[in-house]
C-alpha cells in the first residue's frame, strides 16, 4: 500500500509542477497585456499658468497691484488699453491614447483689470466654451464697438427720423 501512496504522490508532482508553470505563464501575460494597456491611457497637459487653489478670492476689488503679484505672481502678459491689464493665459489638454494627437478640454484666460491708481477694478475668467471667449465671472463676452450689418445703412435712409 506504501508503493502505491508513493506511487500517486510521484504522479501528482510533474502535473502539479506542469500546473504552476502554467499559471505562472498565464500570470505573466496578463501583467504584460495590463503594462502594455497602461502605457495607452490617456495623458493631461497643463500649459501656461496654474491657478492656485483659492486665489481669486484672495483679490477683492480694489486691492493693490502688488497685493496681486504676491497672490497670483508674474503674469503671462500685461497690457496697457486705459489703466494696466495683467494676463494669467493657460490651456488644458489631454489625449485618450498615447500616440494620438492632444485635444484642447479649457482654455482660461484672468484678466485683472486695473484703474489709474494700480487698483484692481475688474477680475474676469474667461474660457473656451462653444469656441468663443467667454467671461466666466460676469457671463458676458465683449465685443469691440458696435457690429452693423449691411441692411442698417439701408433702414436709415428709409426712416423718417
Amino acid at each position: 500500500m506504501t508503493t502505491t501512496t508513493e506511487t500517486r504522490l510521484r504522479a501528482n508532482k510533474p502535473r502539479s509542477l506542469h500546473a504552476r508553470w502554467r499559471a505562472l505563464r498565464l500570470f505573466a501575460a496578463a501583467t504584460l497585456i495590463g503594462v502594455a494597456l497602461a502605457g495607452c491611457t490617456g495623458e493631461q497637459f497643463q500649459k501656461g499658468y496654474i491657478l492656485p487653489p483659492g486665489a481669486l478670492e484672495q483679490i477683492p476689488i480694489g486691492a493693490s497691484q502688488d497685493q496681486v503679484l504676491i497672490v497670483m505672481g508674474t503674469p503671462s502678459t500685461v497690457a496697457t488699453l486705459d489703466g494696466e491689464v495683467f494676463y494669467y493665459i493657460s490651456q488644458r489638454s489631454e489625449r485618450m491614447v498615447a500616440f494620438m494627437n492632444q485635444k484642447v478640454v479649457d482654455q482660461r484666460v484672468i484678466a485683472i483689470y486695473f484703474d489709474k491708481d494700480r487698483r484692481v477694478r475688474r477680475l474676469a475668467n474667461y474660457g473656451l466654451q462653444d469656441g468663443k471667449i467667454f467671461d466666466f465671472i460676469s457671463r458676458t463676452t465683449p465685443t469691440s464697438g458696435q457690429e452693423m450689418s449691411y441692411l442698417a445703412p439701408l433702414f436709415k435712409l428709409l426712416s423718417f427720423n
